[in-house]
C-alpha cells in the first residue's frame, strides 16, 4: 500500500501531530507514505516529465525517521496552499500545463483535475489523506466521485466542517484566545477603556461565543447575528460602569455583519470588522478603544492536549481505515465518540452556532439555559 497525505487550508495546531500519526501508523504495516507538499498544489504542479529533484519541492518519501520530531511543533511540516485544483486562477497554472489548459484571455478559473488525476496514477497512490477544511474536503469529494480513493481528516480552528462535533485546531484556538482576552484586561482596565477583541471565524461564530463564555467577557459579537452598534455602544458603556475597574470587553468574529438603518447588514473587509466597530465606539461613546486582532496567534504554536489527543487518535483511524478498504469516508467525532461518516458530508451543509440555544441575540452575550445532555464544547 502506498498513501498520500496533505495539509490543505490555514494551518491550526495539530497537523504535524496528525501526519506523524498516520507515517508511523503505515509504517508499521510495512506500507509507504507519500507527502505532497502545499496541500492540493502539490499534486497540481508534480511534473512527470521533471527530474526527482525538480519534483521534491511537492513531493516527499515520509518515513518515521523524517517525522520522529515534528510532533513536538505547531504547523505543518508539508506546509499548505489554499489551492483547488478544480478552479485554478491563470496565475496559478504551472507553466508547464499551459499548454494543455491554455487560458482564454480574460478567462475564468481552470478545472485542472484531469491532471491531478494522472499525477495521482503515475505516483501509484493507492489512497489519498487530506487534512483540511470546507474547501480542501471538497476536493476530496470530487475525486472520491472521479474514483480516487479517499479517507478524509476534518481540520479548522473554527470548527465548522459539517458531519463532525470537533475539527483539529478548535480547542487550541479557543485556549489561546482566552489567555489573549486576560492579558488585554491588563492594559483595558488600566486605562478604563473598551477593549475589542477580532477573532477568526468567517462564517461560524463558535470561536468568539466559546472565547466569551469561558473568558466572561461582556459581550459577544458572532457572525450568525447581525448587531446593531448603537446598541452596542450603549450596553459597553453599560458594562464599563458597572466593572468597578471602568473597562469592558467585547469579542467579534471577522465574519460578523453590522446592521444598517434601511440597508443591507455591512461587513467589513475579512480581517477588518474590529477596526470598524472600534472606530464607530469612539465615536458614539467618547471611549478610547483598544481594537486588537488575535488573528494569527489563535493558530500559531504547539497544539493544547486535546487537540494533541484528536490528532494523533485521527492520523491511526485513517490508517485503520485504509487497512479495511474503507474508503470514502471522513474520520469525526460525535457525541463524544471516534466514528466516520460518508466523505460527502462535510459538503452537505454548514455548521454553524445554534442560535436559539447558545445565544442571546437581544444581549450579544452567550446563553446557556440548560447543560444536561449538551456537548462538551456546546456545539
Amino acid at each position: 500500500m502506498r498513501i498520500g497525505v496533505l495539509t490543505g487550508g490555514g494551518d491550526v495546531p495539530g497537523l504535524n501531530q496528525c501526519i506523524k500519526a498516520i507515517t508511523f501508523g503505515a509504517h508499521s504495516l510495512g506500507w509507504e507514505v507519500v507527502g505532497i507538499r502545499r496541500g492540493w498544489a502539490g499534486l497540481l504542479n508534480y511534473n512527470q516529465a521533471a527530474s526527482e529533484e525538480a519534483n521534491r519541492q511537492w513531493i516527499e518519501s515520509l518515513s518515521p525517521a523524517t517525522t520522529r520530531i515534528i510532533d513536538r511543533s505547531g504547523g505543518t511540516y508539508l506546509h499548505t496552499s489554499r489551492l483547488n485544483p478544480q478552479s485554478v486562477p491563470a496565475s496559478a497554472l504551472p507553466e508547464f500545463l499551459r499548454t494543455r489548459f491554455p487560458v482564454e484571455p480574460g478567462g475564468s478559473e481552470i478545472d485542472c483535475t484531469a491532471q491531478v488525476l494522472e499525477n495521482i496514477a503515475s505516483l501509484r497512490l493507492d489512497a489519498i489523506v487530506p487534512i483540511g477544511g470546507d474547501d480542501t474536503l471538497a476536493y476530496a469529494v470530487r475525486l472520491h466521485r472521479e474514483g480516487v480513493k479517499v479517507v478524509s481528516i476534518p481540520k479548522t480552528m473554527d470548527n465548522d466542517v459539517h458531519g463532525t462535533d470537533y475539527c483539529l485546531g478548535f480547542s487550541t484556538a479557543v485556549g489561546r484566545s482566552i489567555d489573549f482576552i486576560h492579558s488585554l484586561r491588563t492594559p483595558a482596565g488600566s486605562h478604563e477603556r473598551i477593549a475589542v477583541v477580532e477573532l477568526f471565524g468567517r462564517n461560524s461564530g463558535e470561536t468568539s461565543l466559546i472565547a466569551a463564555y469561558l473568558a466572561d467577557v461582556d459581550r459577544a459579537l458572532i457572525s450568525e447575528v447581525p448587531f446593531d452598534v448603537e446598541r452596542l455602544a450603549g450596553m459597553l458603556v453599560e458594562d464599563r460602569r458597572k466593572n468597578p475597574s471602568n473597562y469592558a470587553v467585547v469579542t467579534v468574529s471577522e465574519g460578523a455583519s453590522m446592521l444598517r438603518p434601511g440597508s443591507e447588514p455591512a461587513k467589513a473587509p475579512v480581517g477588518g470588522i474590529g477596526a470598524l466597530i472600534s472606530a464607530e465606539l469612539r465615536r458614539l461613546t467618547g471611549v478610547d478603544i483598544i481594537s486588537q486582532q488575535i488573528a494569527y496567534l489563535m493558530r500559531a504554536g504547539t497544539p493544547d492536549a486535546l487537540d494533541r489527543m484528536v490528532a494523533v487518535s485521527f492520523g491511526r483511524l485513517s490508517v485503520g481505515l485504509i487497512q479495511q478498504g474503507y474508503f470514502g469516508r471522513m474520520v469525526a467525532l460525535r457525541s463524544g465518540v471516534y466514528t466516520t461518516v460518508p466523505v460527502e458530508t462535510s459538503v452537505l451543509g454548514t455548521k454553524q452556532v445554534d442560535v436559539h440555544e447558545l445565544y442571546d441575540s437581544e444581549q450579544y452575550r452567550p446563553r446557556v439555559s440548560h447543560l444536561l445532555g449538551k456537548p462538551m464544547f456546546l456545539y
